[in-house]
């Protein structure tokens, strides 16, 4: 079982930038998707960004050119670039490990 913690949400200005931050702690065998979905209010969970284990990874349309996933395996954290951020793109955002383990989630809000 992984544990996740996410952190580096907060309140941003319209084409503002935010880092998030997913730390894993726990086994780590058997990984084959890490990413990152989000969820607005009065809305259903969506994805943002995946990222597998062979190299490839997956945005959903509306971040793409704007949203940068990455994991630096040294530090067993993963992050999530935001950059020209939009107010549409408030929302509860939460990381998972093969759609099974999930944080707790980290509110991002964008807003002038």
């Amino acid at each position: 079982q992984v544990q996740l913690v996410e952190s580096g949400g907060g309140l941003v200005q319209p084409g503002g930038s935010l880092r998030l931050s997913c730390a894993a702690s726990g086994t780590r065998a058997g990984i084959y998707v890490m990413g990152w979905y989000r969820q607005a209010p009065g809305k259903q969970r969506e994805l943002v960004a995946d990222t597998f284990s062979g190299g490839w990874q997956n945005y959903a349309d509306s971040v793409k050119g704007r949203f940068t996933i990455s994991r630096d395996n040294a530090k067993n954290t993963m992050y999530l670039q935001m950059n020209s951020l939009k107010p549409e793109d408030t929302a509860v955002y939460y990381c998972h490990v093969n759609l099974v383990s999930w944080g707790q989630g980290t509110q991002v809000t964008v807003s002038s």
